[in-house]
């Protein structure tokens, strides 16, 4: 006996906290060293930036997400609003993206495990968690649910407790001598030592730390009462990831000269420098242990988008039925399969090129989430363009629609440009554009059966959305 359609057991604290952890991740605990190397303190505002256009993109797709809870999301919106390719390629693509993320997450354990263990291969760190990851979604929903909550309170912490360090140190308060204060700001080059130019090629890394955000839509299908946990979920998380952010970068740059974070190379976590450099006993050790726990946290939570997704895109007829086909605990076990397929790479990529593997597949995702923001804001300009004046009466709304999706939009396009330039991302935009290629010949391809179902289609209702 198998379950027949996804189970809502997910509270309201497990889709805040889902959602956080799997917003906070490599882009921000291993990614940005580099992002650090281009921009000097002014990573700060590079960060501040970014927040403001995941504001925009939360509020979006949080408007959406209470109209129309469903699992596959903004897949579903955008093939109700825009039209079928849409909503194939962007289910195909966020699949194809958190399945490439998932390699880059637990390619980042390896290099985390280097530093109590130089010795060891990558590989085997990265083949060992990614075991575990598989393991975890195998089970319930609710208790996958309940150890991501864990796993993403243990990386909430660890930034707060992070951040009151550092503000201890930064005023001097517990060492001899006057206090560092904010020097280090400007003291090695001035606040913006690459110029403006570095501030904003840093966006093409600071951006993707952001990015994840989007998870709450994803998690909409299973979870309690979506029209009163997704508003109150969504206002919680913006809040403390802007914070959490803005407050980590500001602090580690004023805390420890930004040109001793690290060369730029993706050898250990910038976070995990800083502490090595004031000296606190142990601090780095178990700044360490907190930064690989946020991988496999972060790999936890993209398995869990990738495998709905492929789950949404067969019950829509768009992949192979048995991708659609649920466990007794009510778990996608086909779709959770084949998205292991980034874990599998990167255990090849670990073997192959350990040095380069980690940047390869970050690159590679990051412009594919760059056309997941902009369907996901395009859909939105139509959705409110078809609520018209109903539109008031939304729980939760973006002000000055569609004036901030459209100001997103170009955001979004121009740091996609800038990636061009950027160490490491400089095929990101190929990647994409050969990955989005493949998606439109095979929706081409498998278009003459879908006809029939595409002009019949009807926009979704409480009844179709719970079926998908």
């Amino acid at each position: 006996m198998y379950a027949r359609s996804l189970h809502r057991q997910l509270s309201e604290r497990q889709l805040a906290m889902i959602a956080i952890g799997g917003a906070i991740g490599v882009g921000l605990f291993l990614g940005s060293t580099a992002a650090i190397n281009l921009a000097g303190p002014a990573i700060i505002l590079s960060y501040v930036l970014s927040a403001c256009l995941a504001l925009i993109l939360a509020y979006a797709l949080a408007e959406m997400a209470v109209v129309y809870p469903a699992a596959g999301s903004f897949g579903i919106y955008a093939e109700r609003y825009l039209n079928p390719w849409s909503g194939f390629a962007v289910r195909a693509m966020y699949a194809l993206i958190q399945i490439i993320a998932i390699g880059a997450e637990v390619t980042a354990v390896g290099i985390y495990f280097q530093y109590w263990f130089p010795g060891t291969a990558e590989w085997l760190w990265v083949v060992l968690v990614s075991f575990a990851v598989v393991a975890i979604n195998a089970a319930r929903v609710k208790s996958f649910g309940e150890l991501e909550y864990w796993f993403s309170l243990i990386k909430v912490m660890a930034i707060v407790v992070f951040i009151v360090i550092g503000i201890v140190l930064i005023a001097g308060l517990v060492q001899p001598g006057p206090a560092p204060g904010l020097k280090n700001l400007v003291r090695y080059g001035g606040f913006f030592p690459h110029g403006f130019k570095g501030a904003w090629l840093a966006l093409t890394l600071a951006l993707p730390s952001y990015m994840g955000i989007e998870i709450l839509a994803v998690t909409a299908g299973e979870a309690r009462q979506p029209e009163k946990t997704i508003p109150r979920a969504m206002r919680t998380i913006v809040l403390r990831l802007v914070l959490f952010y803005v407050l980590a970068m500001a602090v580690m740059v004023a805390m420890t000269p930004w040109n001793r974070t690290g060369d730029g190379s993706i050898h250990a976590s910038p976070f995990v420098r800083a502490f090595q450099a004031v000296g606190i006993p142990y601090a780095a050790w178990i700044m360490n242990l907190v930064v690989v726990t946020a991988a496999i946290s972060s790999a936890n939570t993209n398995l869990y988008l990738s495998t709905r997704m492929l789950f949404s895109l067969a019950r829509r007829d768009y992949a192979p039925q048995a991708l659609g086909r649920l466990s007794r605990q009510g778990v996608p076990h086909w779709a959770l399969a084949v998205s292991s397929a980034g874990m599998a790479a990167a255990s090849l990529l670990a073997v192959y090129v350990p040095k380069r593997g980690f940047l390869l597949m970050f690159g590679s995702a990051v412009a594919g989430m760059y056309f997941v923001w902009i369907v996901i804001l395009l859909t939105h300009v139509r959705f409110r363009r078809e609520l018209g004046r109903d539109a008031e009466r939304l729980p939760f709304k973006l002000r000055l629609s569609p004036l901030f999706d459209v100001l997103g939009i170009l955001l979004l396009i121009a740091v996609a440009g800038s990636t061009f330039y950027v160490a490491g991302l400089e095929y990101s935009v190929p990647i994409f554009l050969v990955l989005l290629g493949t998606i439109t010949f095979l929706y081409w391809r498998i278009r003459g059966t879908l006809k029939t179902r595409a002009t019949t289609r009807v926009g979704p209702s409480e009844s179709s959305v719970a079926e998908v």
